[in-house]
C-alpha cells in the first residue's frame, strides 16, 4: 500500500497550535505522512505575538528542492508567508516542482489580530499564487482583503468568490466564523466550486480556545486531497475535523488557546 504523502509551506508557532506544527499533527491524524517547509518563525503563545524571524529565501528555495528531489508529494497547502519576497520565491519554486493539489491559506493575522502579513504582500498572493490555488481557504476578513467586498451575508459571499475565481483560485472556502452575527447559533462556511454552491453549517461555539482553526482545517483539506478524495469531499472531512477540534477544547493557554487535533479521531473510533 502507497503512504499518501502531504507538504505544509507554513510558518511556525512555537506553542504548537498553529502554523507547521499543527499542520503536521492534523496530517498524522489523517494517516498521511507529512512533510515541511517553513517560511517564518514566529515567536508566539496564546497571548501574542512578539517578533517574527523571516527564513532566508534560499533556505525556502532549498527546502523545496530537497522535498521535490526525493518524495512524491500529492498535495500540499500554504500557510504563513510574511512578505512579498517570500511569496515571490515560492510562486517561482512552484513553477519548477510538482506537489500535486495547493490548498491555499491565505493567513494574514494571528487570533488576537496580530498581523503576519505586511500589508504591502496581499498583492503578492493575489497576483502570484490565488491563481495556482485548487482550494482557497480565506476567513472573512481575509476575504475582504483580497477582493475588497464586505461580506455579511450570502449574496456578499457569492460576490467574493467570484471574484477570487475570476483571479484564478478553483474552489473557494470561505469561512465564516467572523460574523458580526455573533448571535446566531449556527456558524455557516461557504464552499464554491466550478459548478455548485454548497452551506456548510455547524453549531457555534462560544470559546477563546480556537488558536489555529485555519491552519488545522485547510491542513485537513490537503490531506485528503493527497489520499485521493475529491475537493467536497476533502471540505466536507475537514469541516467536521475542524468542528470536533473546537467543541472539545483543550483548555490549555492564558489567551486564545488551541484547538484539540485528536477530537475527531476520538470521536470517530
Amino acid at each position: 500500500m502507497s503512504i499518501a504523502q502531504a507538504l505544509t509551506i507554513a510558518g511556525s508557532d512555537n506553542c504548537g497550535g498553529a502554523g507547521f506544527q499543527a499542520d503536521l499533527k492534523t496530517f498524522q491524524m489523517q494517516h498521511v505522512f507529512g512533510m515541511t517547509t517553513i517560511t517564518a518563525i514566529p515567536v508566539q503563545n496564546s497571548m501574542g505575538v512578539y517578533a517574527i524571524h523571516a527564513i532566508p529565501l534560499d533556505i525556502i528555495e532549498g527546502q523545496l528542492k530537497a522535498i521535490a528531489d526525493d518524495y512524491h508529494i500529492s498535495a500540499f497547502k500554504i500557510g504563513m508567508l510574511n512578505n512579498t519576497e517570500t511569496i515571490e520565491c515560492i510562486a517561482n519554486a512552484l513553477k519548477k516542482y510538482d506537489f500535486g493539489k495547493m490548498v491555499l491559506d491565505p493567513v494574514m493575522y494571528a487570533k488576537n489580530g496580530d498581523p503576519l502579513l505586511q500589508p504591502s504582500a496581499v498583492e503578492a498572493l493575489r497576483c502570484h499564487l490565488v491563481p495556482m490555488a485548487e482550494v482557497i481557504t480565506p476567513n472573512l476578513p481575509e476575504a475582504e482583503a483580497l477582493t475588497g467586498i464586505h461580506i455579511v451575508d450570502d449574496e456578499t459571499a457569492i460576490q467574493a468568490a467570484k471574484l477570487l475565481q475570476q483571479m484564478g483560485a478553483k474552489n473557494i472556502v470561505i469561512k465564516g466564523g467572523h460574523t458580526q452575527n455573533s448571535q446566531s447559533e449556527v456558524c455557516r462556511d461557504w464552499l464554491f466550486t466550478p459548478t455548485e454552491t454548497l452551506h456548510l453549517d455547524s453549531p457555534r461555539f462560544y470559546t477563546r480556545h480556537t488558536h489555529g482553526t485555519g491552519c488545522t482545517f485547510s491542513a485537513c483539506i490537503a490531506a485528503e486531497l493527497a489520499k485521493g478524495h475529491d475537493v467536497v469531499a476533502a471540505v466536507k472531512t475537514a469541516k467536521a475535523f475542524i468542528t470536533a477540534a473546537i467543541s472539545h477544547p483543550l483548555n490549555i493557554g492564558h489567551g486564545n488557546g488551541p484547538t484539540n487535533h485528536w477530537a475527531y479521531s476520538q470521536l470517530n473510533k
